[in-house]
């Protein structure tokens, strides 16, 4: 089992690390540091129009979001960060987990004069996200979450059982620990982060009633192989309001559900044409009309 959980780890840390788009696709974009929390974190801007506010997975950068961002950038300003101890955003002494990711997200976008915007997540940028829009939802117009969950059941049983055996060693060597060492302030420090994203892992995500309270449109987007099960995505969706028959006279409610087909957790942000398929009409707030519309 452990040279399982091992294997399935490097296989996750290569296709991650290949997801890094061109540098080119990124020219345009601005880079800057903004003091958050009691760090200096990195952030690049984009693009023109309605403000919205990119959040990448786990070991990831801005880079490794890939062409998502520049075409997200066609029609919105695009504030795109990198979280504690990722891209070029320094590491500090504190735990990461989703409630601070969170809120130096709201830190960020009061430090920018940034007082409400749309907001896109994946996996571990999707949880935080999420957490951004529960602890702060002054912040949240829009809410773009690609492979998240809202409690810890919701993930793969391969996953949850490969979870008690992650350990930094396992990620020491791969690809992505050189993609990330490319960026780093420290270029010493990937084995601290890795042991912090692993007790992220671990932290309980019991956020049902939360996400129950929510009173926002909410795009879920999954893979239909991804890190979170097809039930629990739906039972989000449940959560939110959708789910319920159209055509019925009502109004549809107001969040939505994709699921990708043939698609992993990390082949979900390797189809930036399909995923602003989803995106832009739900950004604009267009519904595809029904018979008796």
């Amino acid at each position: 089992m452990r040279q399982k959980a091992f294997r399935m780890i490097r296989h996750t840390a290569a296709a991650l690390a290949l997801m890094a788009a061109p540098a080119s696709a990124q020219d345009d974009a601005a880079g800057h540091r903004v003091e958050v929390n009691g760090m200096e974190m990195y952030y690049e801007v984009s693009g023109a129009g309605d403000p919205l506010v990119v959040l990448h997975g786990a070991y990831m950068s801005i880079e490794s979001m890939g062409d998502i961002v520049p075409l997200l950038a066609e029609t919105h300003r695009v504030y795109a960060l990198e979280f504690q101890g990722h891209g070029r955003t320094e590491d500090i002494d504190r735990p990461i987990t989703y409630p601070n990711l969170a809120d130096d997200v709201a830190a960020f976008m009061a430090a920018v004069d940034l007082p409400q915007a749309d907001v896109f997540g994946y996996s571990m940028g999707a949880a935080a996200a999420l957490q951004l829009a529960i602890r702060h939802p002054e912040r949240v117009d829009r809410l773009v979450l690609a492979s998240v969950a809202f409690d810890e059941a919701g993930w793969q049983p391969a996953f949850r059982d490969m979870i008690p055996q992650m350990t930094p060693d396992m990620l020491i060597g791969s690809p992505l620990e050189a993609e990330w060492r490319a960026l780093a302030p420290d270029p010493e420090g990937f084995r601290e982060l890795a042991r912090k994203l692993i007790a992220l892992e671990k932290q309980p995500m019991h956020w049902e009633d939360e996400v129950r309270g929510l009173d926002l449109p909410v795009l879920l987007i999954a893979g239909d192989a991804d890190v979170v099960t097809l039930e629990h995505s739906v039972a989000l969706f449940r959560l939110l309001g959708g789910g319920g028959m159209g055509d019925m006279g009502q109004p549809l409610p107001q969040s939505r559900l994709a699921i990708l087909p043939a698609t992993s957790h990390t082949a979900v942000i390797n189809q930036p044409d399909l995923l602003m398929r989803f995106i832009a009409p739900f950004l604009q707030g267009e519904t595809p009309k029904g018979m008796w519309d």
